[in-house]
């Protein structure tokens, strides 16, 4: 049975979508741009600082429904421009310092809100 995970440490969506579903023992975790959860605001800064807010807002939602980034297995990266991967690269490594998750990054032609980067998780819940 699918559960959504809503918590309000993350950005609320967007859309007609839950910040992540748990289905048995995997969390999925939607796409998340680097929005602030407290301002609901886009975070200006560098690609770097948006992924680093992109990725604690990934780790709001793990939370909530008891995982941890250790939990994740899988986690692809949406980019505006490919250009940036080395600074995202360099930012998101600091979330997985061991053992990092299988990965994709990607180019793509626009995210919303015109945001430079987005990352969405699959986790799986350990016992």
């Amino acid at each position: 049975m699918n559960q959504p995970i809503h918590t309000p440490n993350a950005p609320a969506a967007i859309g007609p979508y839950s910040q992540g579903v748990q289905c048995c023992n995997m969390v999925f975790v939607s796409g998340q741009l680097p929005f602030v959860p407290e301002t609901g605001a886009l975070l200006e800064g560098t690609v770097g600082e948006m992924t680093v807010q992109s990725m604690k807002n990934i780790e709001a939602i793990l939370a909530e429904a008891g995982c941890t980034l250790k939990d994740v297995v899988k986690t692809t990266i949406f980019l505006k421009d490919l250009n940036d991967f080395a600074e995202v690269n360099a930012a998101y490594a600091t979330f997985f310092p061991e053992n990092p998750p299988a990965r994709a990054c990607v180019q793509v032609a626009k995210l919303p809100r015109d945001a430079k980067v987005e990352i969405e998780a699959i986790a799986c819940k350990q016992g």
